[in-house]
């Protein structure tokens, strides 16, 4: 009888040991899945490289492959909407982008991973900033040519508003006499051969000059 209760109790052991080693082995399984991998379709690419060449991001053709340029170009698009610059095209890319998921990919939900940082986005809004002041149109400043200030010179003398040489310079008597002429015929006293002040002296403009718009010179009234 004792023989009998050793078997049974060493019987007992391996069935409870095999049990828990097959719990723990399904629970390995279990949690050894891969959460599913979000991949774009071809005809999303295709999609997504027409967008981004109406949006200039993009010069290459809608071939509905992951090329270098495409992924660039996906990177650029990403920085201007506040997503993170992978160069993918994850849920949340694509939904930015307006193009349909699949009924796969909608039960993919979208990573945090996907947007950017804050830091990432002051960045991109700086650079962002930096660009449009590139691409802004420079202010032309107004030049008066050597002729243009030998002939402001010799009326200038002829008023007794300029007493030197008619040497084309825009020295400081020049400057004085212009002055003096400006507040004469109301315009905004600045010293400098400006278009107003050249049109009001009678003196031609070049074709550069005509080209430019004309700042405003004359005196608002009091």
């Amino acid at each position: 009888m004792a023989v009998s209760l050793l078997l049974f109790s060493t019987g007992s052991g391996q069935s409870t040991s095999a049990s828990t080693t097959s719990s723990a082995s399904s629970s390995a399984s279990t949690t050894s899945k891969k959460a599913p991998v979000f991949r774009p379709t071809k005809d999303q690419i295709s999609q997504v490289q027409k967008i981004l060449k109406d949006k200039k991001l993009y010069a290459g053709e809608a071939t509905g492959k992951y090329d270098d340029a495409t992924r660039t170009s996906i990177k650029s698009f990403q920085k201007e909407n506040g997503l993170k610059e992978t160069g993918t095209l994850n849920r949340a890319t694509l939904e930015k982008f307006g193009v349909e998921l699949t009924d796969a990919q909608k039960q993919i939900p979208v990573s945090p991973n996907s947007f950017a940082s804050n830091d990432e986005k002051k960045t991109a809004s700086i650079a962002n900033s930096k660009s449009a002041a590139d691409t802004a149109p420079k202010k032309t400043i107004f030049r008066a040519t050597s002729d243009q200030v030998n002939a402001a010179q010799k009326a200038l003398k002829e008023k007794s508003m300029y007493m030197g040489e008619q040497t084309g310079k825009l020295d400081d008597a020049t400057r004085e006499g212009l002055k003096k002429y400006q507040e004469a015929n109301g315009l905004k006293v600045t010293g400098t051969l400006n278009q107003a002040t050249l049109e009001k002296m009678g003196i031609p403009l070049t074709d550069k000059q005509k080209g430019d718009p004309a700042p405003t010179s004359t005196t608002k009234p009091k």
